[in-house]
């Protein structure tokens, strides 16, 4: 199969309306062709006017670790163009950087959850080029957790840099699929094009999503495999919580634990409230110590998430509902459980963590209800899908 940035590569003809203009690139260290080389250094070779470079959350060398870490603006030391940071003093570009370029190519590598702040970019991308008058060309890659839909609506008003409108955690778009999505659903006039993907089967194995030919790299630090990306659209609620999701291990966003809490009970708990959430992946019970972050330094007792091997199950998985269900095992068998960490989160500073990432308390709410039973997550769920999987489905492009 060919991404997009292979199809632009390969084709002049589909580069002809960029001859003569100024091209920008919005990229990352994933940003690269079917043979590894940079998507930057590859357009340049083609002849195109590159005239600038922006770069997401974690910057356009993928350096920096956590939220609410910063990028600078710099100059790139081969080409000599300006780097612009969208997660930095910005996080929407602004006019001096948009008057750098004529069209601008994103080429970023999603991870396909609500969350994932490059969906967002995205958006403030389109709204600052419909302003300018500026054409947006989408470079589509695959979405690694491949079409299915999870999690709760966000709701109005709980807008944020981790959610950019009214769609569930586990979205089951590509990036080019989703500005379509963005242009309709905030009636925005921007000349948008998307070059599409060859050959991309998100419901075939073994990849489900990402081909398994394609080698994997890293678009965030922490986001280190497929499991992480299949994982994540549950794992990234570990954000919210006193919970280690592993950062400061090898495997982070793929697990969960903490130094008082006992692996083994949690699973067995999550299995006796709602084993039909279990599917589709194996829990592990497992130890490890962080050497930064949450419980740094501290033995802890943990939860492997394996999205992988033969019990993995594409359909059934539902990472969204298995974390909720951890979280709810904890809440029952340790009922004191300082689970939700209070601190400002993406520059949110007036709300729990854990409900700006699930957009509303609704998730929160439900684990900390005594009386509250999987069949009561699923009923205000349940709906929200559907009407996702309805919204979404003129929009596809595969």
């Amino acid at each position: 199969m060919k991404f997009g940035i292979d199809r632009l590569i390969a084709d002049p003809e589909l580069r002809k309306p960029l001859e003569g203009k100024r091209v920008a690139l919005l990229a990352h260290p994933a940003s690269v062709t079917a043979d590894l080389t940079h998507s930057l250094d590859a357009l340049v070779a083609t002849g195109l006017n590159v005239s600038a470079l922006f770069g997401p959350q974690h910057g356009v060398r993928g350096d920096l670790q956590d939220n609410m870490m910063e990028s600078p603006d710099f100059t790139d030391p081969t080409y000599g163009m300006p780097v612009f940071s969208l997660y930095g003093e910005v996080r929407r570009p602004t006019g001096q950087s948009m008057g750098t370029f004529d069209v601008i190519l994103i080429d970023l590598q999603d991870v396909g959850c609500r969350i994932y702040t490059f969906v967002t970019t995205l958006l403030y991308v389109l709204e600052a080029a419909a302003s300018h008058g500026k054409q947006v060309w989408v470079l589509d890659r695959p979405n690694p957790a491949g079409r299915p839909v999870e999690g709760l609506t966000l709701l109005p008003g709980w807008e944020s840099f981790v959610g950019a409108g009214p769609m569930p955690m586990r979205h089951g778009m590509t990036l080019g699929e989703m500005g379509q999505w963005f242009i309709e659903h905030f009636g925005l006039n921007v000349d948008y094009r998307v070059i599409e993907m060859e050959g991309w089967q998100p419901g075939d194995g073994p990849g489900f999503g990402w081909p398994p030919e394609r080698v994997w790299i890293n678009p965030s630090p922490n986001a280190a495999n497929v499991n992480m990306a299949r994982a994540y659209a549950g794992t990234v609620m570990l954000e919210g919580t006193t919970l280690s999701e592993g950062r400061g291990t090898t495997r982070p966003l793929e697990l969960f634990g903490a130094p008082d809490m006992d692996a083994k009970r949690v699973i067995a708990e999550m299995r006796a409230l709602a084993p039909e959430w279990l599917a589709g992946c194996t829990l592990r019970d497992m130890w490890f110590q962080p050497t930064f972050h949450k419980h740094v330094g501290r033995l802890c007792s943990g939860v492997f998430l394996h999205a992988e091997g033969q019990g993995y199950d594409h359909q059934a998985f539902k990472p969204w509902r298995l974390q909720a269900l951890g979280f709810k095992a904890i809440r029952r068998l340790y009922p004191d459980y300082d689970l939700w960490r209070d601190f400002p989160y993406e520059y949110v500073f007036d709300r729990l963590a854990i409900d700006v990432i699930n957009g509303g308390p609704g998730l929160r709410e439900w684990v900390d209800d005594a009386g509250a039973v999987p069949a009561d997550l699923n009923a205000v769920t349940l709906p929200d899908e559907a009407a996702w999987e309805d919204t979404r489905r003129n929009f596809l492009l595969y």
